[in-house]
């Protein structure tokens, strides 16, 4: 990983501004933190040790930037553009001597219903691992903080830091799922709240099916990526930690099954609330047309009564009462019949 000394001085000028915030490093020798907060520059000088592992992380790289830590690890141009573009899906790619992985970490608005997500990448080698992301969102402290906690694996260098790394982002789905499980169980009570109005429901529906899309299309191709990374030809996974990689492809797969579970509950409650309003809809029909017939009635006897020919009891006092008899009865019977079979 030699440079010459003009990149080297870009390096030194440039390592502490790059991104929208200073970078962050680390370096551990034998499992063990040697160093942190070092320059980016400084990085081919401590992998240039066989028994050092680095890390550094990035937050918000321009792709003029990170030519520098090009230079430092011999990254492929491509692998660069797809570590600065947006809205790329989660994957993993090979490339000579390292790893280009891209992943998303998942947050649940509970308010809106919106899915708020951050894209991750990173560059993995054989003693170096580079975190990249776009924006602020990502806890790279609470990142640390699980590579701290366990220290049992962190001899295993650049497998652990991966592995704390996918772990944090697996355990964010499972919350992300279950949250967006907890708000489809309270829109399925309000699906039989004839209090709730039926545009707002529709609107917050229609939010979730969207973060439930958006979603599956982060989780689902996370179980490629754990897969991939445990087949042997990589060498990436040390047979001491395949028994953790195999726990977090388990927890994938959990995750990705409990998303398409979801997928066919939105549907049923779709297809629930489609029902519902059939039904409403036949019920309002039903009041209205026995309302409709009530009402038809009276109109045909004063009709027949307002004929302008004979009939009996016409210009007499004994027409009007039964024309009055007449109205209240049939209207009353109506009325009876259609209470009787719950139609009014």
């Amino acid at each position: 990983m030699e440079r010459s000394s003009e990149a080297a001085n870009s390096a030194t000028h440039e390592g502490d501004k790059i991104g929208t915030q200073p970078p962050r490093t680390r370096a551990w020798r034998d499992g063990k933190l040697e160093a942190k907060g070092f320059p980016v520059a400084d990085i081919s000088e401590y992998l240039k040790s066989d028994d050092m592992v680095v890390w550094l992380d990035l937050c918000g790289p321009h792709a003029q930037e990170l030519r520098v830590i090009s230079e430092e690890l011999g990254l492929d141009e491509v692998a660069i553009e797809d570590a600065v573009s947006r809205h790329e899906r989660a994957k993993l790619d090979r490339y000579p001597g390292y790893l280009f992985l891209n992943a998303y970490d998942v947050r649940l608005d509970t308010a809106s219903g919106r899915l708020v997500t951050t894209e991750v990448s990173a560059f993995i080698t054989d003693r170096a691992f580079v975190t990249i992301q776009q924006d602020d969102l990502f806890d790279v402290d609470e990142l640390i903080r699980r590579w701290d906690a366990d220290t049992g694996q962190a001899e295993h260098g650049v497998a652990h830091l991966l592995h704390g790394l996918l772990d944090m982002l697996v355990d964010r789905h499972f919350t992300a799922v279950q949250a967006l499980d907890e708000k489809l169980e309270d829109l399925e009570d309000l699906l039989f709240d004839e209090k709730t109005s039926d545009q707002a429901m529709q609107r917050y529906s229609f939010q979730l099916r969207k973060s439930l899309v958006l979603l599956r299309r982060v989780v689902l191709p996370m179980r490629e990526v754990v897969n991939t990374l445990l087949r042997r030809d990589l060498h990436v996974v040390p047979s001491a930690m395949a028994p953790l990689y195999q726990d977090l492809y388990d927890h994938v797969l959990r995750a990705t099954e409990w998303t398409e579970s979801l997928r066919d509950l939105v549907a049923t409650i779709q297809e629930t609330r489609i029902a519902l309003q059939g039904n409403r809809l036949n019920e309002v029909m039903k009041k209205l047309t026995s309302w409709a017939a009530i009402i038809a009635v009276p109109t045909a006897v004063t009709g027949f009564y307002g004929m302008n020919v004979p009939y009996p009891g016409m210009s007499h006092h004994s027409g009007f009462v039964a024309c009055v008899i007449i109205l209240l009865v049939t209207s009353a019977g109506l009325f009876g019949i259609f209470k009787w079979r719950d139609w009014i």
